[in-house]
């Protein structure tokens, strides 16, 4: 009875909140106001995730922004609230950079999100006390992949949510919300000449409630049950117990049928394509040339093993029908053209190769469904077909582990991957080894280990796994709890950790010493250089004199003084040996050079596709080029603008200012000129009232109306307001 009216409760709650969800009054869906259809120019519609509603965004000029009603309303919902969440799902294409949303007024965003694929960031670009603010969040979204963002402000309180994941939780300096009217929403783009984002958009919401990501991600904040999550739990339990009655008695049938059958002798058989096979029988598989037994009820095949062919010169080795392996027969000759056995060509009439002899044949071509001028005939075949004709489906042979591919004229066998071809025939392939070939990714700490067509990374005990190619070790090393000396390596083990003094040093591994290869004589200076010892190792001086050769030790090998080579881990540079000393440097580019490596010098990439337009629309950048915009350091690079914030060095004082027109703040003396300051509530300030006043707060100077004070802790900062003076 309590559990009925517990379920009638729950019932009439439900009833109860029915229809209530987001206010539609407090969302706007973008790209339903932006009504873009596919007329629109530099959009496609396209199915999106789950088969939604989704637009593919091209690489090309375009202007997707909203009508100024729609600007209005959306002024409007950020001046009244004080919380929004900004909502998409998106597939950006690979190592692209473009703005998902932008909402500005000339150059100032209010708002604005932008995902980096050169710097793998994303970026929210926002305004505090009339400055551009941005913050950085490391994150690769540009990955061709569907995701789903979320970003979340609550005053000063920002969340960024990527595919239902909390990433980031940040307080920033509160955002402006009193957007002024001539600001525009732009989708997909910064303005009309820049941040053109490349890829699909879908289900774009701008929500002016709490928790709006919950739109997004209803699971992330459930913490106690509904009302229906308790009627689906009563509804499931029900249907356990249905489920655990009905398998009750089928395994009390299984039990007694068994108990009947413990004096009986069971064979295991195997059944293929309706024959029955008894254990351990055998057979040939003629569709896959393969021999097939039948082991305790599993089949297990193995492809037949083809010896190899010595055809004579003048035969050839050809695939007779009921045969699986390839047989050497007489070839003929037409024309220059070679035929193998049952090959084709059409002269005045059909003739087919046969024991060497070119064999007049009757065939009677079957009526074409197309135009005679997309008439193709195929190689080595007397009738045509229509061009795109399958020729696969004609039933032509290939093994388990190749692939049948159509071409215009013909059908060839092609190996899958991780597959090599037997013998030179891709009909038949077999597994390549990559572990025994070295023709894997896996790093060290790694075991390589071959599978079918394929190969995986297992991690070497003590190691856990970073990716499906690398792996990194934990326990005591990583966490620093080791009792290593400082100059020891630690090494992890399965059931602890090892300490191996370094190359130099001697010990047990928890204390090392030096080692003094000169006092030893184990050094390897080379002829009239002299040794000195180091901390962990020597060096060797050498004198001027013709005997000193000036030779470099480098990677554990030596470089022959004059000698000059290019890095392996960085393409980009050039390092020399003079003197004993090692000196490297970029590669010089020379653009004049028709081979010159436009990796290393994007500077020399002249193609007008690769340009840049700067954000005022006034200059060309070459592709490479750097320069500095509102704060920003802004790079070209084949013919797509990136933009990060400036480094600035992090002032070690109290007080800070950023004047106008630079960008990194400096030190102040004076509490009063600094804009950026960490409030103390314990130093108070005293008004001219004789109030007590915490820090930060503010208040008009007793007798001057257009006077405004601030305490900034335990200084009172004033200033006027010139137009409160003009107005009274």
């Amino acid at each position: 009875m309590d559990l009925i009216l517990v379920l009638w409760a729950c019932v009439a709650s439900a009833r109860a909140v029915a229809g209530f969800g987001t206010d539609p009054n407090l969302q706007i869906d973008i790209i339903t106001e932006l009504d873009l259809v596919n007329t629109t120019i530099g959009v496609t519609q396209v199915s999106g995730l789950h088969a939604s509603k989704a637009f593919l965004f091209q690489d090309v000029e375009r202007e997707i922004h909203a009508a100024p009603y729609m600007s209005e309303k959306l002024i409007q919902l950020f001046r009244n609230k004080s919380e929004f969440t900004f909502l998409a799902t998106l597939q950006q294409r690979a190592s692209t950079s473009g703005v998902v949303l932008s909402i500005r007024e000339l150059e100032h965003s209010y708002f604005e999100l932008e995902s980096s694929g050169l710097r793998d960031e994303i970026r929210y670009h926002y305004r505090f006390n009339g400055k551009a603010r941005t913050e950085v969040f490391p994150y690769r979204m540009a990955d061709g992949q569907w995701h789903k963002i979320a970003l979340s402000l609550s005053a000063s309180h920002l969340l960024l949510h990527v595919d239902c994941n909390r990433i980031y939780e940040r307080v920033i300096d509160p955002p402006e919300m009193n957007l002024t009217l001539g600001s525009s929403l732009w989708l997909g783009q910064r303005n009309r000449k820049h941040g053109f984002f490349k890829g699909i958009i879908q289900d774009v919401k701008v929500i002016f409630m709490p928790n709006g990501y919950l739109t997004q991600c209803p699971n992330l904040n459930r913490t106690c049950p509904t009302c229906s999550d308790f009627l689906s739990l009563v509804q499931g339990i029900m249907d356990l117990q249905e489920l655990l009655a009905k398998m009750t008695a089928k395994l009390n049938y299984a039990e007694t049928r068994l108990n009947q059958l413990e004096n009986c002798h069971c064979e295991k058989t195997c059944q293929v394509n309706g024959v029955i096979y008894r254990d351990k029988d055998s057979w040939v598989e003629d569709d896959h040339c393969r021999n097939c037994t039948c082991k305790s009820g599993v089949v297990e095949c193995r492809r037949m093993s083809c010896p190899p062919l010595n055809c004579a010169p003048d035969t050839l080795p050809v695939h007779m029908g009921g045969q699986c392996c390839k047989v050497c027969r007489s070839k003929c000759i037409f024309g220059g053209r070679v035929l193998a056995e049952g090959q084709r060509v059409l002269t005045k009439n059909c003739r087919e190769c046969r024991n060497g002899v070119l064999v007049k044949v009757t065939e009677t071509c079957p009526p074409l469904n197309c135009s005679e001028k997309d008439h193709i005939l195929p190689e080595n075949q007397c009738c045509s077909v229509c061009r795109g004709h399958n020729f696969c489906a004609e039933g032509h042979r290939c093994g388990e582990n190749s692939e049948c591919k159509n071409w215009n004229t013909k059908a060839t066998c092609e190996c899958k991957n991780g597959y090599i071809s037997i013998q030179g025939d891709s009909a038949y392939c077999e597994d390549i080894d990559e572990c025994a070939a070295k023709m894997h990714y896996c790093h060290a700490n790694t075991v390589c280990v071959n599978l079918p067509g394929s190969y995986r990374c297992d991690c070497v005990p003590g190691y856990i796994r970073v990716d499906d190619f690398s792996c990194t070790e934990h326990d005591e090393c990583g966490s620093g709890q080791h009792n290593c000396d400082v100059n020891a390596i630690c090494t992890n083990t399965v059931r602890g950790h090892s300490c191996t003094c370094k190359s130099g040093y001697v010990g047990n591994g928890t204390i090392c010493r030096d080692i003094d290869e000169c006092a030893l004589r184990t050094h390897t200076c080379w002829n009239d250089s002299a040794c000195v010892n180091l901390a962990g190792g020597f060096d060797c001086l050498c004198p001027s004199g013709p005997s000193c050769t000036g030779d470099c030790p480098h990677e554990g090998g030596l470089k022959r003084n004059g000698q000059v080579w290019t890095l392996k881990e960085d393409r980009c540079s050039v390092c020399s040996c003079k003197n004993g000393k090692i000196f490297c440097r970029r590669t010089a580019c020379d653009c004049q050079n028709p081979s010159v490596d436009l990796f290393c010098c994007p500077e020399c990439d002249t193609r007008v596709t690769s340009q840049c337009l700067d954000q005022n629309g006034h200059k060309l950048y070459r592709s490479g080029d750097n320069w500095t915009y509102s704060c920003q350091q802004c790079r070209c690079l084949e013919g797509e603008v990136d933009c990060w914030p400036l480094l600035c060095p992090n002032p070690n004082c109290e007080y800070t200012a950023t004047s106008e027109g630079e960008c990194c703040p400096r030190c102040v003396s004076d509490p009063c000129l600094a804009d950026q300051i960490t409030y103390d509530i314990r130093k108070t300030c005293v008004d001219g009232y004789g109030i007590t006043r915490l820090s930060g707060s503010v208040w008009t100077m007793a007798g001057s109306p257009c006077t405004t004070c601030r305490c900034k802790n335990g200084n009172v900062c004033c200033s006027v307001d010139l137009d409160c003076l003009q107005n009274n």
